[in-house]
């Protein structure tokens, strides 16, 4: 069980059952630049929230905001009920950020030991977190190895157990997976769900889709400063796309110039022999495709129809990548 250190009393909390976090209205500039327009957000206590955007939408701004090293210009931050006004408000969030931040020259030990220090740990308290975390890692076996020995991996996790060393009940993780092999992902992704079990909640800022899908019980969108959608994969793709269907049939033969052409304006594209159409009613659309081809004496090699992710939520929500 990953603990957590006892806390100071604190603030009125809003309510008996607080958010994680609850961000209201927080607005930024930098000069006349808005990088953040009036962002409010929820986190549920023990959920993972995926929070997702463009290059320069508000991310990094908002992250860095939580943990004091921005003041924004408007709004309100609360963590477990409490009003974010000072560091010492800060004692149960914890952050990893994407840049390592780590004692090159010192051991794994050693590292967990300053970053405990920092935190207000001493003594028997100390040495305990630093023995979890150590072996939370996955690092009990290096952990007298001097950190500059280590793979881009495990400097990673060392890099996830600096930021957990005093046990938080609320984590922002940026980009932790940026660098590292599959391997390596598959062991932080395994630390992440260790975390789920102990009811840690997340804040977790990626620009790997799959990663959200896959670890994420909620998404936020955030672009030009504001979040522009948040649900589930399933309540986005659903309010966003509706009941569409991506269809791809690859074909063996040339398409005819007059088929092709009435495809096209019909709003299907054609690369490679392959036809893409966004449809439906399946099957209706592709039955109807189906004749067209058999009419037309093009035989079908293969046939695919998928329901959309999180990749066109996004890209028809803000008309870029996600890694733009």
């Amino acid at each position: 069980m990953l603990e957590s250190p006892s806390v100071a009393a604190a603030k009125p909390v809003r309510s008996t059952a607080p958010q994680a976090v609850e961000i209201r209205e927080l607005k930024k500039n930098f000069g006349s630049r808005p990088a953040l327009a009036g962002v409010s957000l929820d986190l549920q206590p023990g959920e993972i929230l995926g929070l997702l955007g463009p290059n320069g939408a508000g991310k990094t701004t908002l992250v860095r905001c939580l943990m004091g090293r921005v003041v924004p210009g408007a709004g309100q931050m609360f963590v477990l009920g409490r009003e974010l006004r000072s560091n010492s408000d800060r004692n149960q969030l914890g952050w990893v950020p994407q840049e390592l931040a780590l004692y090159s020259r010192l051991s794994a030990r050693e590292n967990l030991e300053v970053f405990g220090r920092y935190q207000g740990l001493s003594g028997r308290e100390l040495r305990q977190a630093v023995n979890r975390f150590l072996e939370w890692a996955g690092l009990t076996d290096r952990a007298a190895d001097l950190v500059q020995t280590f793979s881009g991996g495990m400097k990673r996790r060392l890099n996830m157990a600096a930021g957990m060393i005093h046990a938080p009940r609320v984590l922002l993780l940026d980009e932790p997976t940026v660098g590292v092999d599959p391997q390596a992902r598959e062991r932080i992704y395994e630390m992440i769900t260790q975390l789920r079990s102990e009811q840690v909640s997340i804040i977790y800022t990626t620009h790997y889709m799959e990663e959200a899908e896959r670890l994420c019980d909620r998404i936020a969108i955030i672009d030009h400063g504001r979040i522009i959608a948040s649900g589930t994969r399933a309540e986005l793709v659903r309010s966003v796309l509706g009941g569409r269907r991506d269809l791809n049939v690859r074909c063996a033969g040339e398409i005819p110039v007059t088929l092709r052409q009435g495809l096209e304006i019909s709003g299907m594209k054609i690369e490679d022999g392959v036809i893409h159409a966004s449809i439906i009613d399946p099957a209706r659309d592709v039955g109807q495709l189906l004749e067209s081809l058999r009419q037309a004496g093009v035989a079908v090699q293969d046939l695919q129809l998928k329901t959309p992710g999180l990749e066109e939520v996004f890209l028809h929500l803000t008309g870029r990548e996600l890694r733009e």
